[in-house]
């Protein structure tokens, strides 16, 4: 092997999917040195790294269609070593699949990669189309993490197993081009894939669907994260609404097609924590966590101590939410919060919050009230105004609500209504779309994505409150990132000393979008600044906080590295047109390898903003991505040819 090969696949060890560092450790000076290309036995370099920053690739445009159309990148990654030597990677996407292929089971078979299951695991059928039935699969794959496991051993891999887990949030739509969003359970599987030791590429060996009966299936699943003790933390966003939900044509249809029939699902049961733990033989299990808040889902991100969760609140008029386990590496028992900024946020302030205690509780616990309570037990929740001074005013999802909490029932309210209960009890709720969350843990600051900036966050608008302190002066669909100073030794609004030292203390805008008139292609928003953030995952080795995009404001969604230190915004991946950027998942090292796991959904889902477009890029579309119901599973890396030696 020559001296040049050797030195470009070290270096290819820096780049491969997304974070699997420990949160509270940190790589140690050799493993950086190995991950980098130094060691001294071949040409490369032999400084200790130093950075790395990243490239902005042009938005892709018509005068190559074909870029618009699929995932592409043109971006580059620059290594710094401490002797001011570098070296530049160009990166690549790689799939492991498109969903409605048929891969590897690991028994010697076949099985369609993002189908959906009842509750008895028997495949769900789309019977929409006469003479054309076929097993249902997502085009909306989503929140991703990469495991290792000690002793791991799966037939087939040669290099050394890494595990992917991987869940699909939705189906789109059936055959007949029905509305399918919400109707029914969210599978998540776990991918066995063999990483080449030589050159880290990824290889899918196994696909695994993990068995949901005992977690009643799972609800429209969106973002995930990796905890800090090696497990998948996944989601359930827009929770059921329990007062509604029976006559919900979603809701019954979401029920008959995972227990067979419209009224067995509890609305209770969904809206909550689930939580993958991988097996050494690439299977998984499930298990629900009911304690953590019943609200959308979106992104929790599990701080150092392994007891503090910040949650995202995928909703409007949400909140944010913080959960406090009683023990490390058990999410089964703690307390729930939520702030109240004392200070008002804007678009230019720094506010101080206070934590409102909203109540302990055992999963166990909320599970049982789930089995046995109706929401009427738990509150009366009016649509018009009852005259009645004993009811509290709010807004729920945007529109007014009158609520009245029953005796005795702070409990229940607290973990199963708890957007209802956080506005009682005095909650800042008045966030929209509070998508992403993530955290740099060396300068103890958190992020969370808001996708837009609208409606309850704006000055004077019908579903605004003064009393939340959250107050901006004009609508930004465009969205932003906002950031928290992390502290400890923060006593909550009733006084009690908060168990952790990982806080939110306050809060700022960290960057934000830009709406504009619409340009040549038909953005809405300045393709080169972010729109409508959605993912976050913050690298600790790259100092990078990377956002995927959900924009309905940018023709190709992007995904974005911003380096906490230079500031430096780097566009360093496009998804096909009229699809959403997920899965983000930044890996810092994976056997000695980097990588930065990315996803999207729903390719060619056409709306005004595409009119310039739609009729160019459709075809190509259709013919890349299964006529727009199939979407990829897949990760950047780097392109050993494009090293500058």
């Amino acid at each position: 092997m020559s001296a040049v090969l050797t030195s470009r696949r070290r270096l290819l060890k820096f780049l491969g999917s997304a974070p699997l560092l420990p949160l509270s450790g940190s790589l140690s000076a050799a493993g950086l040195l190995t991950a980098c290309g130094g060691g001294g036995d071949d040409d490369g370099p032999t400084a200790a790294f130093k950075s790395v920053s990243f490239s902005n690739m042009a938005a892709p445009n018509l005068t190559n269609p074909a870029a618009m159309a699929t995932t592409s990148t043109t971006a580059v990654m620059t290594i710094l070593y401490a002797d001011d030597s570098k070296r530049e990677v160009a990166l690549a996407y790689e799939s492991f699949f498109v969903t409605g292929d048929m891969v590897a089971d690991g028994k010697g078979g076949k099985i369609l990669a993002g189908g959906y299951y009842d509750i008895n695991n028997q495949p769900i059928m789309d019977n929409s189309v006469a003479g054309s039935e076929r097993h249902f699969f997502s085009d909306c794959p989503d929140g991703s993490s990469i495991i290792q496991i000690a002793d791991a051993k799966v037939d087939g891999v040669k290099g050394k197993p890494v595990f992917a887990v991987v869940q699909f949030e939705y189906a789109s739509k059936d055959l007949s081009g029905g509305d399918a969003y919400g109707t029914l359970p969210s599978p998540i599987a776990v991918l066995t894939l063999d990483q080449d030791q030589d050159t880290g590429k990824l290889s899918l060996v196994k696909y695994h669907n993990v068995d949901m009966s005992k977690a009643h299936g799972l609800w429209i699943t969106c973002g995930a994260s990796l905890s800090p003790w090696n497990t998948h933390l996944s989601s359930e966003e827009y929770e059921p609404d329990a007062f509604t939900a029976a006559s919900s044509a979603q809701f019954k249809a979401y029920s008959k097609h995972v227990f067979g029939n419209e009224t067995t699902a509890n609305p209770y049961h969904y809206g909550h924590l689930p939580e993958i733990t991988v097996n050494k033989d690439g299977t998984g299990t499930v298990t629900k966590h009911y304690c953590l808040g019943r609200i959308s889902h979106e992104l929790i991100h599990v701080m150092p101590d392994n007891r503090t969760a910040l949650m995202g609140d995928d909703y409007t008029n949400g909140g944010l939410f913080m959960f406090v386990a009683d023990k490390e590496k058990d999410l089964s028992a703690g307390n729930l919060y939520v702030a109240h900024y004392t200070d008002v946020l804007t678009d230019t302030s720094t506010a101080k919050m206070e934590w409102i205690h909203l109540g302990h509780a055992t999963s166990a616990e909320i599970e049982a009230l789930a089995n046995s309570l109706k929401p009427t037990d738990i509150m009366e929740s009016l649509t018009t105004d009852p005259q009645d001074a004993s009811y509290t005013a709010v807004f729920l999802d945007g529109k007014a609500a009158w609520l009245k909490l029953k005796p005795g029932m702070e409990k229940a309210a607290a973990f199963l209504e708890s957007h209802r209960y956080a506005n009682l009890v005095g909650g800042s709720m008045a966030f929209t779309k509070m998508e992403g969350t993530t955290v740099n843990i060396k300068d103890k600051v958190a992020y969370s994505a808001l996708a837009n900036i609208q409606t309850s966050m704006i000055n004077g608008d019908k579903a605004w409150n003064a009393k939340h302190n959250v107050t901006f002066p004009k609508t930004v669909k465009a969205g932003g990132v906002l950031a928290h100073n992390l502290v400890g030794g923060i006593k909550d609004r009733q006084g009690a000393t908060i168990n952790s030292e990982w806080v939110p203390q306050q809060s700022h805008m960290l960057m934000m979008g830009e709406d504009i008139a619409a340009d040549a292609l038909g953005n809405t928003s300045n393709p080169d600044k972010i729109a409508s953030p959605d993912n976050l995952k913050f690298s600790e080795k790259m100092r990078t906080l990377f956002i995927g995009e959900d924009s309905g404001n940018h023709v190709n969604n992007f995904l974005w590295a911003y380096n906490a230190d230079t500031k430096q915004l780097s566009r360093i991946l496009s998804t096909p047109a009229g699809a959403e950027s997920t899965g983000l998942h930044a890996v810092d090292e994976a056997n000695g390898w980097t990588y930065i796991m990315s996803n999207f959904q729903h390719p060619g889902d056409w709306s005004a903003l595409h009119a310039k477009i739609k009729d160019q890029l459709d075809p190509l579309i259709n013919a890349n991505y299964k006529n727009k119901f199939g979407a990829s599973v897949g990760y950047l890396t780097g392109t050993p040819q494009a090293v500058k030696l």
